[in-house]
């Protein structure tokens, strides 16, 4: 591993687990044991360190959901295993960083909802014509509409304007906002494979 790869691995550390405006640039050089001209020499400020981390992470990501779906037995399933996935890159996750995100680092948050206006828009979007196609799906239900509102779902759950992180774990709300998603989309059929996985004992 080169040493830019090791900072943007530490500082994915550093961030997840303290949120990203809470990082000082001298807590980073002070976690990796090294100058912070050293860290200037790869990245020219925090901004661009952010940024080149959010296009590594996004890269990193579209690779979990293509092999997690490989091999998938249904559309149902499929939205299950991404859920799973989301929730364990929650778990290691302080819940303020996509608040900083948001709030404080425009570039690479525009590079987050480019991934998810495009790249998880055009995956919802698979999902649903899987599952009409398998007939778990409804078919007369739009796909457009249906997947911008799945979108819209995910956003939601992190927005603690809406759901407070005292109050509620961004997991549990990402299950529920899930049920209510599957049910309202399935058929009879889709609906007893949703009560099957759901019985499934947790690995």
């Amino acid at each position: 591993m080169d040493l830019k790869t090791y900072i943007l691995a530490e500082v994915d550390i550093l961030f997840s687990r303290y949120g990203i405006r809470s990082v000082t640039m001298d807590d980073i050089a002070k976690h990796l044991g090294i100058s912070k001209k050293t860290i200037y020499q790869h990245f020219s400020d925090k901004n661009k360190l952010i940024t080149t981390l959010m296009k590594s992470k996004i890269a990193s990501q579209v690779c979990i959901i293509d092999k997690g779906f490989e091999g998938v037995e249904n559309a149902v399933h499929e939205l299950f295993i991404a859920v799973d996935n989301l929730e364990e890159m929650l778990s290691n996750t302080n819940p303020t960083l996509f608040f900083d995100l948001q709030k404080y680092y425009p570039t690479a948050w525009a590079l987050f909802k480019d991934f998810r206006e495009h790249v998880l828009y055009e995956k919802v979007l698979d999902n649903l014509k899987r599952g009409i196609e398998e007939q778990y799906y409804r078919a007369e239900i739009n796909l457009e509409i249906i997947a911008r509102m799945r979108i819209e779902q995910i956003d939601m759950a992190f927005n603690q304007m809406v759901f407070s992180v005292q109050k509620f774990s961004t997991s549990q709300v990402i299950r529920e906002l899930t049920d209510h998603f599957l049910y309202g989309i399935c058929t009879d059929k889709g609906q007893k494979l949703i009560s099957d996985f759901k019985c499934k004992p947790e690995k």
